[in-house]
């Protein structure tokens, strides 16, 4: 069944979903129902949860279209069972993919027409996208190109040195309080986790398209403009001033996803893709 690309004041049915991943844990998210058989699935950011203000804004504008959505925490965050870790890049892909399943194996089956990832979520949907390849439109909001990246900004120099000696580096906000704990694991982890690779194995079929804020203090804009040089099927919007989480300009990010995704809905259709 298509998705209706535009529902006046569709009827939204708010329902808590749990299902459990390959390591039994179990996996806590919201679906906004909106009667569309398929359904777009959000996933949050590091150590964030499917109530982070990017997932919600872009649930609530997407179901304003009449399309259903599903977010949810990963293990390991929010409401889910299993522990926190800084890596773990893989094994989200495939909660992913175990919420993917609980939908296509419920009854009625609910299709997945697109996944969309936010910051770590954005390179776990390209991850997915490449392992899977059974997902036909991936949404990239300002997601890492290079992993090897950014861990020296949020763990200090010599994180390595450091992490070799005790084993771990907690990570602390400006107040000097814990916010997590990297482990020698986890760091390795995502240091091995190679998004270039990932990106060439995504099927040229898979559309992408990736949106990234020009002032993005967390993750740089030029990381962006890799994905574009490497992922055959790709659209890349660039919104100006946004930082990397849009707090100023959410509702520029919701209007640039909803756009791509009704565009879609009409390629489908047999017309054109035309996304401004």
């Amino acid at each position: 069944m298509a998705l209706p690309l535009s529902v006046q004041s569709p009827v939204v049915e708010l329902q808590k979903v749990t299902t459990s991943n390959k390591h039994g844990e179990k996996l806590v998210g919201l679906l906004h129902d909106t009667g569309s058989n398929d359904i777009v699935i959000l996933c949050h950011g590091l150590s964030s949860t499917k109530e982070d203000d990017v997932m919600v804004n872009l649930a609530k504008a997407l179901e304003k279209e009449g399309i259903s959505v599903f977010r949810f925490d990963f293990a390991g965050n929010g409401e889910s069972e299993g522990s926190f870790s800084f890596g773990n890049y893989w094994r989200e892909a495939d909660d992913l993919r175990a919420v993917i399943e609980h939908f296509r194996g419920a009854s009625p089956s609910r299709g997945v027409s697109a996944i969309l990832g936010h910051s770590k979520g954005a390179d776990v949907v390209l991850l997915y996208a490449s392992k899977y390849q059974d997902i036909s439109t991936v949404f990239n909001v300002s997601g890492r190109y290079d992993l090897k990246k950014g861990i020296e900004e949020r763990a200090g120099k010599n994180f390595m040195e450091k992490i070799e000696q005790d084993g771990f580096i907690d990570v602390k906000n400006g107040e000097g309080s814990v916010i997590y704990r990297v482990t020698k694991e986890a760091m390795v982890d995502r240091r091995n986790t190679d998004m270039h690779e990932a990106c060439l194995a995504i099927k040229k079929d898979c559309r992408v398209f990736t949106i990234h804020g020009s002032a993005d203090e967390g993750i740089p804009v030029e990381d962006a403009f890799e994905f574009a040089k490497i992922i055959p099927n790709h659209n890349l919007h660039i919104i100006e001033g946004a930082n990397h989480c849009y707090t100023s300009h959410l509702a520029e990010l919701a209007s640039a996803v909803v756009n791509f995704m009704k565009a879609t809905l009409q390629q489908g259709q047999g017309y054109g893709l035309e996304l401004w």
